[in-house]
């Protein structure tokens, strides 16, 4: 097993599994009932791909990682012919596919560099939309990043794998670092565990920022909301989503 297939299935486990069932509810609601070509970046392990095509959409689960695309793959079967993981990259969505909708979730797009990247997604997501196609992502609220994240502490562990997760605020504005130490056993054999550690690096900016770098793009209407509600952001909002109409 890979290190990067080690934490994707620690990420799975340490993970509330609600909040998948909550981007779906998100979705569903903003797309209607009818089936849609779906394209999921960022998808991570499949979960929520998965959940989609289990309701009749065609999905493309796209992720930068081939560990977690790998993994994903576990989660089908050849007659999942609604279902389909490839490796790649939201920066450059060199395909041909028009796609009814996008979707970005997980705070995914915070961990863009800057404004130029964050503009470059959204330009190639404009470019893979279907002339009346949908775009929805969620990104960290500053208040999430400036407040919550701030010293943040969080300790997970069992029998086979502990999990540290500290955080702390970035060198620029609205970012913050995560240092991620994994401690996971070697077999079941003996008691001997190996360290992992990463850095994971994100950063937010205003809506104002968001809504300016999407009207660049071309799309026409962008709806604000948060916390997987309809509702508007507020100052102690968590997560905010856009849903974005081209």
């Amino acid at each position: 097993m890979t290190t990067y297939k080690t934490f994707a299935k620690i990420y799975d486990e340490v993970m509330d599994e609600t909040v998948y069932e909550d981007w779906l509810n998100f979705t569903t609601r903003h797309i209607g009932d009818n089936p849609k070509e779906i394209l999921e970046l960022a998808c991570g392990t499949g979960i929520l791909s998965v959940e989609l095509a289990n309701l009749g959409h065609q999905v493309v689960g796209l992720d930068l990682s081939k560990e977690m695309i790998e993994l994903a793959k576990e989660r089908t079967t050849p007659e999942d012919d609604l279902l389909s993981f490839e490796v790649g990259d939201m920066l450059d969505l060199n395909k041909n596919e028009d796609y009814d909708v996008v979707t970005c979730y997980s705070d995914s797009l915070c961990y863009m560099p800057d404004e130029e990247a964050v503009q470059t997604v959204f330009n190639e997501v404009y470019r893979s939309l279907k002339s009346d196609g949908t775009f929805l992502f969620d990104v960290h609220s500053i208040f999430k990043i400036e407040e919550e994240f701030s010293e943040y502490s969080y300790h997970y562990q069992t029998d086979e794998f502990a999990f540290l997760w500290e955080s702390y605020p970035g060198d620029v504005p609205y970012s913050v670092e995560h240092f991620l130490t994994f401690f996971v056993k070697e077999n079941n054999q003996d008691e001997l565990f190996r360290r992992y550690d990463e850095l994971h690096e994100e950063r937010t900016y205003t809506i104002e920022t968001y809504q300016s770098l999407l009207k660049q793009a071309g799309f026409s209407e962008v709806k604000v909301c948060a916390d997987f509600t309809d509702n508007q952001p507020e100052d102690e909002s968590k997560r905010w989503f856009f849903i974005c109409q081209k």
